[in-house]
């Protein structure tokens, strides 16, 4: 398949069923609420090493927020509902708690819920109060700028997480400002969250290492400086390779935001650009398999 002189080779994006939760963070100005968020979703590029993979989904305009305040939601991904629970409470209480003027509100419903206010209360020292309004508890813990308010409980919902798509050109220069376009489309999906740092990641790992202690090391097929020394999936074209990875809570978001990114690429940045492809593991780990030529058919 070829589309404006781009080949979207025959392969697929694999991906892993994930938790998630949504948080809506609010604060009196839009700058509070970005320092918060900021903060919270901060070391959050991959479970390898962050505890959780997380992102800001969208801001919020003040008429759509709980508390009628200016305002942004975050998704946090995590392998299970333990590690997702223990990340929440941590990066809440030092990130959102410690911010001046924000509240923190559940962003989902769903019959499975973890701690929240429930426990960062405690934090009140006994001054903490709860008011229920409607079929929900929230708690006001009193702070040094007045009280921080906070839902008791939020909601986790199955995800997925470790979509993405790799974009092969010519020179880093290339393959940047056309990752930079796609990252822009893909962001305007709601419901995902690109990871890594402005949505791109240059290190794209694969599964184990030479060394033992190692659970995942350089992509070594996709590394252009190894083109002699590896089994390489380049050719002698292809000097650059930058990966979007896609979180999402459902699966048919993931394939909008692969689907406007490869559009993107294709239609608004193609110079230099020589073909767009996908990171996967045969098929042998994750049970989601997002087909490239499929969704651009």
């Amino acid at each position: 398949m070829i589309i404006n002189g781009i080949k979207i080779e025959n392969t697929f994006a694999e991906a892993f069923p994930m938790k998630a939760v949504r948080l809506i963070i609010t604060a009196e100005t839009k700058y509070w609420v970005l320092k918060a968020v900021e903060s919270m979703t901060g070391f959050a590029t991959s479970v390898i090493a962050c505890g959780c993979e997380g992102g800001i989904e969208k801001e919020m305009k003040a008429t759509l927020t709980p508390d009628g305040r200016p305002g942004a939601s975050v998704l946090l991904f995590a392998m299970d509902s333990k590690s997702l629970a223990k990340q929440v409470l941590r990066r809440v209480g030092q990130c959102v708690l410690t911010t001046p003027t924000t509240a923190c509100f559940s962003g989902l419903e769903s019959n499975e819920k973890i701690s929240l206010g429930q426990s960062l209360r405690y934090f009140g020292d006994g001054f903490q109060i709860s008011k229920k309004i409607g079929n929900k508890r929230f708690w006001r813990i009193p702070v040094m700028d007045g009280e921080f308010v906070i839902e008791e409980k939020t909601s986790i919902v199955p995800a997925i997480g470790g979509g993405n798509i790799l974009i092969l050109g010519s020179s880093r220069e290339n393959v940047l400002k056309a990752s930079e376009i796609a990252v822009k489309e893909m962001n305007k999906v709601e419901n995902i969250i690109l990871p890594f740092p402005g949505g791109i990641v240059r290190s794209g790992s694969k599964v184990g290492s030479k060394y033992k202690n190692l659970i995942a090391s350089i992509n070594d097929v996709y590394c252009p400086t190894l083109k002699g020394l590896t089994k390489t999936n380049l050719n002698k074209e292809i000097e650059s390779v930058l990966e979007i990875v896609i979180d999402g809570i459902y699966q048919e978001d993931i394939i909008k935001a692969i689907k406007k990114g490869i559009i993107s690429v294709c239609r608004k940045s193609n110079k230099g650009i020589l073909a767009i492809s996908a990171g996967n593991y045969g098929g042998k780990l994750g049970k989601y398999h997002f087909h490239l030529r499929k969704i651009m058919t």
